[in-house]
């Protein structure tokens, strides 16, 4: 991939990454709460997707497992 292109990619999925942790943040003070809850699910069918995979070879589930264990901390 080109240089700028591995920007693009890198940007979109610090993106996921700060959006999933402030999810798991909120869902930690309100474990019902649905907004936060929409995001989460989708940040993870993201870092579970194809479409993931052609952006980095960082697996998916060990990012989601190691964001899990930071927010909870």
């Amino acid at each position: 991939m080109t240089e700028p292109y591995q920007d693009l990619a890198n940007a979109i999925i610090l993106m996921a990454v700060k959006d999933y942790r402030d999810a798991l943040k909120k869902l930690k003070k309100r474990p019902k709460y649905g907004p936060a809850q929409d995001i989460k699910n989708e940040v993870e069918r993201f870092f579970r997707s194809d479409w993931y995979r052609e952006l980095t070879s960082v697996d998916g589930n060990v990012l989601i497992k190691k964001l899990q264990a930071e927010v909870s901390e």
